[in-house]
């Protein structure tokens, strides 16, 4: 087990590093100027010792007065100071430098990974909250400025100064070279293993309760109106109190670990810094080494322990880059899903036919196919109900037109172009879609109607809402047409968002319209509206009625009802209504008897009052 989560952990790593720097390669001029500017830098950190040392031995070998000593102290005074500025400007071109790198690094993974999750399909956003989603690549940015900082700004010269540390110190006495660098090999090991191998796992089981926790306060949010309306307020505190004990109890434990990590690391710093200080005492006791050397060595090893010492947290902090990122990484490894075909043209549409033509399809890994050689043609301009019970694949055959999902046998077409071939977006436009549930983005009216055309004019937005009977209610609105209609447009009653979303339609003026019932759970003047508008907008369309209210389709052209993912009964309302023992028919008698009853039990209700 421990095994298969080392192979898992380097995975990550691999997967992360190798995401990073394909993002790093699309900045070689900067990324090289960090580099080339931190080298300098660094090289001047290492050569200080040897400078410093050659200063202490002209102080103690002889007097200011001699000219020898004097010139040989002066020279190396000013490398010294040569070396510090050197070490300053350097350093600050690399941070000035890194800063624009990293920014561009994080706009574009953030802009990547929308691109993406923009085209996953719409099963993958039915299974994903979206909290949990716009945390996930909030946390991998951040993670890359870290990541970057950490790798450009911190290992990359702890690598430079062990080297040449180690090398200045081998060339006077490779004894001491062998003692650091050796050393320092096997401090930066151990810290590797610790980091990787014993807090990155347990990081990584905190990372995933954040998400989670992320995932429950965004979905709780969301839904806020149900919960005030079941007085759940304590349910869903008790709901949030679990996600908060797993990820308090999971982030404890990481930062115990890291905390043990650390106390471990400062243990075999002193002991590196104990053997490096009796090797220089004896080296100074056999006469091997002067003052100057003495304060060569122990200047090159304090600096080079800043180094080591904050080696640990540079490791750490690469942990946690790599925890925070390996989820967001997982967006460019997932299939997009549903994704246009090489050379895709865009759907020209000239009179709107649609045809299925034997399509087979399954959800998933769904082994029994919804359809099956399913086949049926709506003619040009035809308004087409789509009837049945819950489950007949009347949802998914307009989620095929749209190309949600990918067909495993057979052609959708309209208009003789296969949908699978053409762009996706273009194949969209062409399609006018109103939900039961309308969806509005938090944005003023005038932007949520012109989704649908962003370029439409102010008056065009008027015209497409006064033919959705939109325009009054707006208009009675403080702000109008600029009113925030909160998110989802919560701020609206149902009618509102249906009469916005069928302005949206009418704005878009597509060829081909399916309207996902609008009329259901409404008032009955909000139902009225709504009708008209509808009637209006069909005009001249190809239009599909997904049916739930059997009363809104008596005037189409033609009704399909669906069975268990076939069409088993065609043709209009009043053919259909002849049908004895049909499924239309049956269910046509039940919504009428419940309405029957609904109006009974009012009249006895008013009745009641009456006599009362």
């Amino acid at each position: 087990m421990a095994f298969g989560i080392k192979r898992r952990r380097s995975a990550a790593f691999r997967s992360v590093f190798r995401f990073c720097w394909l993002h790093w390669q699309r900045q070689p001029g900067r990324m090289s100027v960090i580099l080339f500017n931190i080298l300098l830098s660094t090289l001047a950190d290492v050569l200080t010792p040897l400078y410093s040392g050659r200063l202490v031995n002209a102080l103690v070998e002889g007097r200011a007065e001699d000219a020898t000593v004097w010139n040989g102290a002066i020279v190396a005074f000013l490398w010294l100071i040569s070396l510090s500025a050197t070490s300053v400007v350097m350093r600050y071109f690399s941070f000035n430098t890194i800063i624009g790198f990293t920014l561009q690094s994080m706009s574009d993974i953030a802009s990547d990974a929308f691109y993406r999750v923009q085209r996953f399909s719409s099963e993958w956003h039915a299974n994903s909250f979206a909290g949990s989603t716009v945390r996930k690549i909030t946390r991998g940015m951040w993670a890359l400025d870290l990541l970057n900082d950490t790798v450009f700004i911190a290992l990359f010269p702890a690598l430079i100064m062990l080297i040449g540390s180690t090398a200045l110190l081998a060339w006077h006495w490779p004894l001491m070279g062998l003692l650091i660098g050796l050393g320092s090999v096997l401090f930066i090991a151990f810290t590797a293993a610790m980091a990787l191998g014993f807090v990155a796992p347990m990081a990584s089981l905190a990372n995933g309760w954040d998400t989670r926790l992320g995932g429950a306060l965004a979905d709780a949010v969301t839904c806020n109106a149900v919960v005030k309306a079941f007085g759940a307020e304590a349910r869903e505190d008790l709901r949030l109190t679990f996600f908060l004990r797993k990820w308090r109890d999971r982030t404890d434990r990481t930062w115990t670990r890291g905390t043990l990590n650390g106390t471990l690391q400062m243990a075999l710093l002193s002991l590196l810094r104990a053997a490096v200080l009796g090797l220089a005492l004896w080296l100074w006791a056999k006469g091997l080494a002067n003052a100057g050397d003495m304060t060569l060595v122990l200047t090159s090893f304090f600096i080079l322990q800043g180094y080591l010492r904050e080696i640990g947290q540079h490791i750490r902090n690469i942990q946690r880059s790599v925890n925070d990122m390996e989820e967001l990484v997982s967006f460019h490894d997932e299939a997009l899903g549903v994704d246009d075909v090489p050379g895709a043209r865009p759907l020209t549409v000239s009179d709107g036919k649609i045809a299925f033509e034997k399509v087979t399809f399954h959800y998933g890994n769904h082994l029994k196919p919804l359809y099956k050689d399913f086949s049926v043609t709506i003619a040009p301009g035809e308004r087409v109900g789509l009837v049945g019970h819950s489950g007949s694949g009347k949802t998914t055959f307009i989620k095929l037109i749209q190309r949600l999902h990918d067909i495993k046998g057979g052609q959708i077409t309209i208009d003789g172009q296969n949908v699978a071939e053409v762009q996706q977006a273009s194949l969209r436009r062409q399609i006018a879609i109103v939900q039961q549930e309308p969806i509005l983005f938090h944005r003023s009216l005038a932007e949520n109607i012109a989704y649908a055309r962003p370029s439409a004019s102010q008056k065009e937005i008027e015209t497409a809402a006064r033919l959705a009977n939109a325009h009054e209610f707006i208009e009675a609105l403080p702000k109008g047409y600029q009113t925030l209609v909160g998110e989802r447009g919560i701020k609206l009653s149902g009618g509102e968002r249906q009469r916005i979303a069928i302005a949206r339609a009418f704005l878009a003026d597509a060829p081909i319209l399916i309207l996902d019932e609008a009329t259901s759970s409404l008032d009955s003047e909000s139902e009225m509206l709504i009708q008209q508008a509808m009637e209006r907008l069909m005009q001249g369309r190809t239009t599909l009625v997904v049916a739930h209210r059997l009363s809104t389709v008596r005037a189409l052209d033609r009704l399909l009802v669906f069975d268990h993912g076939k069409v088993v009964e065609e043709g209009t309302h009043a053919s259909l209504i002849r049908l004895k023992g049909g499924i239309y028919r049956n269910l046509f008698e039940r919504q009428a008897l419940e309405l029957t009853k609904g109006m009974a039990l009012e009249d006895d209700e008013i009745a009641h009052a009456h006599n009362a």
